[in-house]
């Protein structure tokens, strides 16, 4: 394309300075708009043109989420009714969505604006919450409050009861969300190519005790039970509600809802086994760090942002 624009989604809290510098130089080399939500415009440079959160997916070509996953998911979220292609910038420590290292970034830019990529789609599971609306790219979650009982609920699909839970948190996943909250509480692992819904409860104590793996074309009713402990939940890690004890949560799957940047397929596959296979190893990070050869250790300890191409 000749011309593009980016719109920039920054993590809420850590210092993204280095690489939104390094994306406003790239950018007035190439007369490349920019542009950031307005509470973020004491964050970036003046020629980074803030705007109503909202409107930030219209005023954009392409959208840069600099973080980790996270970021990246309310980057997401937020494209869901207009979807823009979405590139990763890594600032997170593991991060399954996100592609790009800050030192790879003018390099990927350059191929962003060449066209250079392909574009991966997302799905996301479209929730009504007790009568409020949210879409959750990773998954859905019903957590109980320390102290104060279990998560108690009834699953019905299409209608049709199920069973119950009796647990100490409930997720609904994705396939992309399947190595996230789900993996952690005993679910599968789910090809992103496939199109399902996984039910997963963590640490149960009684009536369904194993994940549920349902089609896309199901539909998904959770309903707190009488005597249900206070609940929160969770869309992508994020709390939309505290404290509930009744209340229903239906869940349906939405295809195509989100578009993912991909440089390099192959390598980011790789790259994601290999994280899988760290996720199983019971060791701190700096005692992975002491298994590598020394040069790969010199190479993770700088980590530093090229200078501007």
């Amino acid at each position: 394309m000749d011309r593009i624009r980016l719109g920039l989604v920054l993590h809420p809290t850590r210092d993204v300075s280095p690489v939104v510098d390094t994306i406003a130089a790239w950018a007035a080399r190439h007369q490349v708009a920019l542009t950031v939500r307005e509470q973020d415009r004491q964050r970036v440079p003046e020629s980074v043109r803030p705007v109503p959160e909202d409107h930030l997916p219209a005023e954009a070509d392409v959208l840069v989420s600099i973080g980790g996953d996270g970021t990246m998911l309310g980057a997401l979220r937020a494209a869901v009714p207009d979807p823009k292609p979405v590139l990763g910038v890594h600032l997170g420590k593991l991060g399954f969505l996100v592609e790009v290292e800050p030192p790879e970034l003018p390099a990927a830019l350059d191929r962003l604006l060449a066209g250079e990529y392909t574009v991966e789609s997302h799905s996301c599971l479209a929730c009504d919450v007790c009568g409020d609306d949210v879409v959750a790219f990773n998954d859905i979650a019903l957590i109980r409050h320390p102290g104060q009982g279990f998560v108690s609920a009834t699953l019905a699909v299409n209608g049709q009861q199920y069973g119950y839970y009796r647990c100490d948190a409930l997720v609904v996943s994705t396939p992309s969300g399947s190595t996230a909250y789900s993996y952690a509480a005993g679910g599968p692992l789910i090809s992103p190519a496939t199109r399902a819904v996984v039910v997963t409860p963590s640490a149960p104590m009684s009536g369904i005790s194993r994940s549920v793996v349902l089609s896309p074309d199901e539909r998904v009713r959770l309903e707190l039970r009488p005597g249900s402990a206070p609940v929160a939940i969770e869309v992508d890690g994020q709390v939309i509600r505290d404290g509930s004890t009744s209340g229903a949560v239906d869940i349906g799957y939405r295809t195509d809802a989100g578009l993912v940047v991909r440089l390099d397929p192959a390598r980011y596959q790789e790259r994601s086994q290999l994280k899988l296979s760290l996720l199983d190893l019971p060791l701190l990070p700096e005692q992975l760090r002491e298994l590598l050869p020394e040069n790969l250790r010199r190479q993770l300890g700088r980590r530093e942002m090229p200078p501007p191409r």
